[in-house]
């Protein structure tokens, strides 16, 4: 593959998750590989301001919550408190420790790792803010994202926490205004919440998380306000302002004005691709409003030029990057062979309490496709673990193929519905079918075994009608 003419015969350009796995592919494979890092710190998002530090703080917040309704098992718990800087602080070390090692790997000789932001002079020539000029017959792009601008005019002046900058606080407000309602708004909300903090959660579509199915958003609502989260439907955004010490946001609802106040505003309406430095129009590289534009193959329209990670979507999940930059390797060590990026496992969880994790289709998605599908589900509060751990809030579901009964999509509702999903995702990448599963073994009484109820419901009703 090496070509004397180039400096390198593969550039990689971020050294997130999805520009690591490119990076370790390429150097397998024998590749002369560089790295090219822009961002201020190293590591990517996952590791510094994404999956890791979040969910350790999420899984704080569960563990004070159990203490708090310790009543509920006969345990007479003293009154559960927390020291904030500490909870912060066993964030902090943890998220250190995993960034350590990422750069351990990122400057372990085995490729040149550069700091620098990169831009690109031609198709195969890219300069750094730095002077230095750096030539490759291939290039992967993982530039990662960052937080998305804010349709409300003046928050910026006002000043707001994102998922970025709520990671760094030292003390926790009084009050907060979260606005969004997707899995970064929602996780970070039930955080604030169950750590004393008044959450008002201002969404702009009917429910939260809008990409899943109506019927796990309203139960995970139905918590929310149960748990005394104030939850703000169907709006639309105008503006924020200051009110004395406090921030307030204005938001119009059923053709009526409404506003609501708080120490704090948290900003969690989505994250945008890194790419304005690249200077990819220069090179023909198209995007879509900055999100890079590549076909299955992870090639960009330009061919020699891939891309992977949140810089191009379609889905900002962190084993979604990495399978990307495997397969524009794979794509550029064998073109006589290519791989194609394939969603149909596609996994979605998100981290509140009870968790929400999908695999495959969707029930929404099923009818957007005209996708013909039967469907089954079965409560937790009717199954005889969730009963003994308090966990009854929730339901698991089953999507399958009316006329085989092949597992399309399941989705869990519920206690560790993040690790339960695996079951099903294991069962579609074998692409077993309801019966199968219906009849494979189950421990009793666990959590998994919940699977086998809407298993065997759909097994009985495609039964019947074959």
């Amino acid at each position: 593959m090496s070509s004397a003419e180039y400096d390198f015969d593969l550039a990689v350009i971020g050294g997130g998750s999805g520009g690591y796995a490119a990076a370790r592919s390429a150097v397998n494979a024998g590749l002369r590989t560089v790295v090219i890092e822009g961002g201020h710190e190293v590591g990517g998002l996952c590791i510094l301001r994404g999956c890791m530090p979040t969910k350790t703080l999420l899984y704080a917040s569960d563990v004070l919550h159990l203490a708090r309704q310790g009543a509920v098992w006969g345990l007479d718990i003293p009154k559960a408190s927390y020291d904030f800087e500490k909870v912060m602080a066993r964030k902090n070390l943890i998220i250190d420790e995993f960034a350590q090692y990422r750069q351990q790997q990122l400057n372990a000789g085995k490729f040149k790792f550069i700091r620098g932001i990169a831009s690109f002079a031609d198709e195969h020539t890219v300069t750094l803010h730095t002077g230095e000029r750096i030539t490759a017959k291939y290039f992967v792009i993982s530039t990662g994202s960052s937080i998305a601008p804010s349709p409300l005019p003046h928050l910026k002046e006002v000043g707001c926490l994102t998922s970025d900058t709520a990671l760094n606080l030292k003390r926790l407000p009084k009050s907060l205004i979260v606005l969004g309602g997707g899995a970064v708004a929602v996780e970070f909300a039930q955080f604030f919440h169950r750590f004393d903090v008044k959450v008002t959660l201002v969404q702009r579509s009917d429910n939260i998380l809008r990409d899943f199915d109506t019927d796990a958003a309203l139960e995970i609502e139905k918590v929310f306000r149960r748990e005394g989260m104030e939850v703000i439907s169907s709006t639309q955004l105008l503006d924020a302002t200051r009110h004395g010490d406090l921030k307030r946001v204005s938001f119009r609802r059923d053709k009526k004005i409404e506003r609501v106040e708080a120490e704090e505003i948290f900003f969690g309406l989505g994250r945008s691709p890194n790419t304005g430095s690249l200077n990819l129009e220069k090179i023909g590289v198209e995007t879509d409003f900055g999100r890079i534009v590549t076909n299955p193959h992870m090639e960009t329209t330009v061919p020699h030029i891939f891309a992977a990670g949140d810089c191009t979507g379609p889905h900002e999940i962190v084993h979604i990057a990495i399978q990307q930059g495997e397969i524009a390797v794979h794509n550029i060590v064998h073109p006589e062979k290519k791989r194609s990026a394939d969603y149909r496992l596609l996994v979605n969880v998100v981290f509140t309490d009870p968790q929400v994790a999908t695999v495959g289709l969707t029930e929404k998605e099923a009818r957007a496709k005209s996708i013909p599908y039967l469907v089954a589900s079965y409560p937790f509060n009717d199954h005889g673990k969730s009963l003994i751990m308090e966990a009854k809030d929730g339901f698991v579901k089953l999507l399958a193929d009316p006329r085989g009964g092949e597992i399309l999509g399941g989705c869990c509702v519920g206690p560790m519905g993040g690790e339960l999903i695996h079951e099903i995702i294991a069962a579609m990448h074998k692409r077993m079918t309801v019966h199968e599963l219906a009849a494979m073994p189950h421990y009793h009484p666990t959590l998994a075994e919940i699977w086998t109820y809407p298993a065997e419901e759909l097994a009985e009703e495609i039964g019947a009608a074959n």
